[in-house]
């Protein structure tokens, strides 16, 4: 049992990231590719929505790969390459959005959902001190008596 826990763990610390780049699209100047792998992990895949365009596997993210390294071969800078496709698929194929007027709510989303949690919960608390604030106290035995007393005068009449 123990060989087999060590086997795994080591298998699982050799599997390095899966890179879904293929030889074909792959530069040959290699300074050029480490670029290219660069920007292409900055990316996100607009059909996986969760890799970058180097960790997927889509048709897309494939055309984009392509994109990026004809714009480098152009000799396009780093930025310009992100700026070009930014411009035709807009901010959301950026794995870091930056943040401005169109991904205000991408960025505040989050805090904003915990602050309507934490109001909520604060009324509901609210809520329920003042309920139980608001239970009259039990009545004495002689409330009791008297109230008992005006029930049976009351089903005589």
């Amino acid at each position: 049992m123990r060989r087999f826990c060590g086997l795994a763990l080591a298998i699982a610390l050799l599997a390095g990231p899966a890179h879904a780049v293929l030889p074909q699209e792959q530069l040959a100047d290699p300074k050029l590719e480490a670029r290219a792998r660069h920007i292409g992990a900055e990316l996100r895949c607009l059909v996986c929505q969760n890799q970058s365009i180097d960790d997927s596997d889509a048709e897309l993210a494939g055309d984009l790969r392509v994109i990026l390294r004809e714009r480098l071969r152009a000799g396009d800078t780093d930025q310009q390459v992100i700026d070009y496709i930014v411009a035709r698929y807009g901010s959301y194929v950026l794995l870091k959005p930056p943040l401005d007027s169109q991904t205000m709510l991408l960025w505040l989303g989050p805090f904003l959902a915990l602050s309507a949690g934490g109001v909520g919960v604060a009324l509901y608390l609210r809520r329920r001190m003042h309920a139980d604030a608001a239970t009259p106290a039990p009545l004495s035995d002689d409330e009791q008596d008297r109230l008992n007393q005006m029930f049976k005068a009351n089903d005589r009449s």
